[in-house]
């Protein structure tokens, strides 16, 4: 073999080696680099076996309170019945021979059903109420954040009159004078005052982010506003987005419950967890007939408990995701 062909042969090797090398460091990279997105999100659930607990009996609440919701019907549970009026928990309809598992209440009417039907209206309700209040607030915030200027400064000030507002009385008031008055009803009321915290929160996160080098790149290149704003600026909240949403959704329903507890909620027809504990505003139904109003009350506990922790564990993930860039 002569000189040249042993250092052709020679170069060949030691690029193969290279390559092998730059292989195998790529490997031990991809091997050793941080969980991203859902990994992560699970790795912290894995971690933390209160968030795990949680979030598996936050699914089966759900399931069963969807499932059942969907195969009871809502007439039926709210028809009075006056011989059936406080019927303790594992009596026997004398009208309809139906075993009252929970109970009954003063219209002789099965508290189990009203639970599981009143436990699919307030979820749905807190869920509504949230998924509308972000759209509004999230989508009014960068807006606010991206442009600036008389845009923010006009925004920002709508933000201000409605915080200053006394939502509770305003929320009252309409729900007293509004004309057929129903579920959708009350969430449109809700819907129109809680969404302005959202509002500043996510405008003073996005003029952070317009302050990045790929928004200035987009810019440059003469991409449309609304795809810098919804595409390439909305992305990177989305840790944020996820973490409001599950903490803003158990305050929606603690809301909802509130206000049915009061009297200002659903009609009176609709059932509502707060409409059974509202029933304990009785002295007598609170010292002696708990069957009524205290599993509704166990139940928003444990669901404000459940969704909190869900909520914490995802927080923890997004802000170890942003540590790591």
């Amino acid at each position: 073999m002569s000189k040249e062909e042993k250092d052709l042969y020679g170069n060949q090797e030691s690029h193969t080696t290279l390559e092998l090398d730059i292989a195998e460091d790529g490997n031990e990279l991809a091997q050793s680099a941080p969980p991203m997105g859902w990994k992560m999100i699970g790795r912290e659930f894995i971690k933390d076996r209160l968030a795990l607990f949680s979030l598996v009996l936050l699914v089966v609440i759900l399931l069963v309170v969807f499932i059942g919701a969907f195969i009871i019907n809502q007439d039926t549970i709210m028809n009075v019945n006056i011989f059936d009026k406080y019927a303790p928990p594992g009596s026997i309809s004398t009208d309809t021979g139906k075993t009252f598992l929970l109970g009954a209440d003063e219209g002789g009417r099965d508290v189990l059903g009203q639970l599981i039907i009143g436990a699919r209206n307030s979820i749905t309700i807190g869920f509504a109420i949230t998924i509308i209040t972000s759209i509004i607030g999230v989508g009014i915030g960068i807006i606010s954040g991206y442009f600036g200027g008389v845009v923010d400064i006009i925004l920002m000030r709508i933000v201000d009159f409605v915080m200053v507002l006394p939502t509770m009385m305003l929320i009252i008031v309409l729900v007293t004078v509004v004309p057929h008055y129903n579920v959708l009803t009350f969430v449109g009321i809700m819907s129109l005052f809680y969404w302005v915290g959202k509002a500043r929160l996510f405008r003073s996160v996005t003029l952070s982010e317009v302050r990045r080098d790929y928004v200035s790149a987009s810019k440059t290149l003469g991409t449309n506003q609304l795809v810098i704003m919804f595409r390439e600026v909305m992305p990177n909240l989305s840790s944020l987005i996820i973490t409001n949403l599950t903490l803003n959704f158990a305050g929606n329903i603690g809301i909802e419950t509130g206000l049915s507890f009061l009297g200002f909620g659903l009609p009176a027809n609709v059932p509502s967890l707060g409409t059974l504990i509202g029933f304990g505003s009785n002295g007598d139904v609170l010292q002696n007939k708990q069957w009524i109003w205290l599993p509704a009350s166990i139940l928003i506990i444990v669901l404000m408990l459940s969704i909190n922790y869900v909520g914490e564990a995802i927080k923890r993930s997004a802000d170890a995701r942003q540590r790591l860039g």
